[in-house]
């Protein structure tokens, strides 16, 4: 199978679960599936959505992880497939990279180093991919849950 099939295929087995999810919470929502470069996107759209994104996307981590285990339990391979509901991992995504931008500016005119708050690991990976873009460097400092990106010039 190829790497496309695969993926393609975690996307429908993932579709399949959540589907299945909805219906037992009598919730109204379309199964959206896309492949982002190496990993099945799928992304549940419509209706009111919101309890399953909850705080700070706290419960849409929760729902990433077992859909990503409904996959490894139908495959028998972990799963980086990435969860999205009502658009909030993209509008997250969006602010970050607006954050990131800040702290490349400042970096770019002259600090040393600028340290941003703590963020879970998609938001920490959409910030290092921001940073390498413009050319800087960044590390992760931290322990979870405090786990935060420090950006600083290359090299140093």
């Amino acid at each position: 199978m190829t790497d496309a099939a695969k993926l393609e295929n975690e996307g429908d087995i993932a579709a399949d679960f959540l589907e299945g999810l909805l219906d037992i919470a009598d919730l109204d929502g379309d199964i959206d599936m896309d492949v982002d470069g190496d990993r099945a996107a799928v992304e549940v759209v419509g209706g009111n959505l919101d309890h399953l994104v909850g705080r700070e996307g706290e419960v849409l981590d929760a729902l990433q992880e077992l859909t990503r285990l409904a996959v490894y339990r139908e495959t028998g391979e972990r799963s980086r497939l990435m969860l999205d509901v009502a658009g909030f991992r993209a509008a997250r995504r969006t602010e970050l990279v607006a954050i990131a931008q800040t702290a490349i500016e400042s970096v770019k005119g002259g600090e040393t180093s600028v340290s941003l708050d703590p963020m879970t690991p998609f938001e920490r990976k959409v910030v290092h991919d921001a940073v390498a873009e413009a050319g800087l460097e960044s590390s992760s400092d931290g322990t979870e849950p405090h786990r935060y990106v420090v950006v600083h010039s290359a090299g140093e």
